[in-house]
């Protein structure tokens, strides 16, 4: 009787996990470019797993994430700025905020997380200022600190 609520429980605990990953490589590849005073990117490199590097070569990960940490069974939904366009790449400038990717490519603003079996899914918004933000999709604007 408990196994499917408990099955929804994991399903949500990872895309929780996965949305967590985002926000904090985002952050992390942010902090970067600030601190070594060059571009930075924040790159999805294939379901949940990703990159953060310099951009200017040879670029090294500096930090990266393998989609096999916690959260294999979540759906990735990646867009650029118009909410269409697929998008895998943002870049940070050294003042933390957003420029154009190299080589050109439309940048990352919104990915949406979700997971069969899972009862919520989550989106991560990456601002013009290079802010990110981990949101419910599934609450109505102003109704709550959470909504998107």
């Amino acid at each position: 009787l408990a196994m499917p609520s408990f099955r929804d429980m994991l399903r949500n605990a990872e895309v929780r996990n996965a949305a967590e990953s985002f926000t904090n490589g985002l952050q992390r590849a942010r902090a970067e470019a600030v601190a070594r005073n060059a571009n930075v990117e924040f790159v999805l490199v294939a379901g949940t797993s990703w990159v953060v590097r310099v951009v200017s070569a040879p670029n090294p990960p500096i930090e990266s994430r393998s989609s096999s940490e916690g959260s294999r069974n979540v759906t990735v939904t990646a867009v650029g700025a118009d909410l269409v366009t697929p998008a895998t790449t943002v870049t940070f400038t050294n003042f933390g905020g957003v420029t154009a990717n190299t080589p050109a490519s439309e940048s990352l603003r919104q990915v949406d997380l979700t997971a069969d079996g899972a009862t919520q899914s989550l989106r991560v918004t990456i601002g013009v200022g290079g802010n990110a933000r981990m949101c419910d999709p599934s609450l109505v604007a102003g109704s709550s600190p959470r909504a998107c």
